[in-house]
């Protein structure tokens, strides 16, 4: 076990490197993102304070498909969980209990990993935008709401086009659908049809 602090944009973990620890983030922002051969950049999710990242691939082993890198200025405590799992502590009740939290987080992730996967679904960015907006008004239980992401960040995550996102989320502004400022937004009303 151990903790760093991470400034932002800088690597946690390598994609392509062996997966042998887990992070979980004290404080700040992680984004898990994939980047292919020509360099294109999807985020393909948000971990946040008191979050965790990577458990699945330190427990799986193997190289990484994604890549680790913090959101903002952060502090990462990493622990290799494969060496928690092993044997000599299967009678104890931490185990039992770090087993179970696993089993949430597991859980958790594929919630997350399907919400995007409705996000990216949408055919137009429009579609796209507004899919994801109203999950995180739903989830902030408000009309008016902050998103972890910065605009090329949110354009990654959406995968489209940073500019034409930016002229999009422009559009629904001046049809009064929405209103925001950097990453704080505060949706008026819904469109009659998408």
């Amino acid at each position: 076990m151990k903790w760093g602090l991470y400034e932002k944009g800088r690597t946690i973990f390598r994609q392509g490197e062996p997966a042998a620890e887990m992070g979980v983030v004290l404080s700040g922002g992680v984004c898990i993102e994939s980047v292919d051969l020509w360099g294109d950049r999807s985020i393909l999710s948000h971990v946040g304070a008191g979050q965790v990242f990577g458990e699945t691939y330190a427990l799986t082993g193997g190289p990484l498909p994604v890549a680790a890198v913090a959101a903002e200025n952060s502090q990462i405590l990493t622990i290799n969980v494969s060496g928690l799992l092993k044997e000599r502590y299967a009678s104890s009740t931490w185990q039992r209990k770090l087993l179970g939290n696993l089993v949430y987080i597991f859980a958790q992730k594929n919630r997350a990993l399907s919400a995007r996967i409705f996000c990216t679904n949408a055919k137009t960015i429009r579609g796209r935008l507004l899919t994801y907006l109203s999950a995180q008004a739903v989830e902030a239980g408000s009309s008016a709401f902050s998103i972890p992401f910065d605009r090329q960040q949110l354009a990654d995550y959406l995968n489209v086009d940073r500019s034409a996102l930016s002229k999009e989320l422009g559009r629904m502004r001046d049809e009064g659908l929405l209103e925001f400022y950097k990453n704080r937004f505060l949706l008026q009303r819904l469109p009659e049809s998408l």
